[in-house]
């Protein structure tokens, strides 16, 4: 099992919101900002932060996916520059 934030980089692009500022809004470092672009596990006080900055709640930033679909995200996310 896996976690996908495909919901969080649509999110943020329908508020027209950058990643940067995103960042400064829920005072998440930029290594933590890392691990979401790669979809790799954070911690969940990381998730909750960015919960309260967007005024969400975590399902709508996150999915729970079996490691078939998280495999082909990662192949997806890697190949994209």
């Amino acid at each position: 099992m896996g976690v996908s934030y495909k919901k969080l980089w649509k999110l943020l692009i329908d508020r027209e919101m950058k990643k940067k500022e995103l960042r400064a809004r829920a005072g998440i470092s930029g290594a933590a900002m890392a691990k979401l672009g790669r979809g790799a596990n954070v911690n969940v006080d990381t998730l909750v932060k960015i919960c309260f900055a967007l005024d969400c709640e975590i399902s709508d930033i996150m999915d729970i996916v079996r490691d078939e679909r998280r495999q082909a995200e990662t192949a997806v996310n890697e190949r994209e520059p």
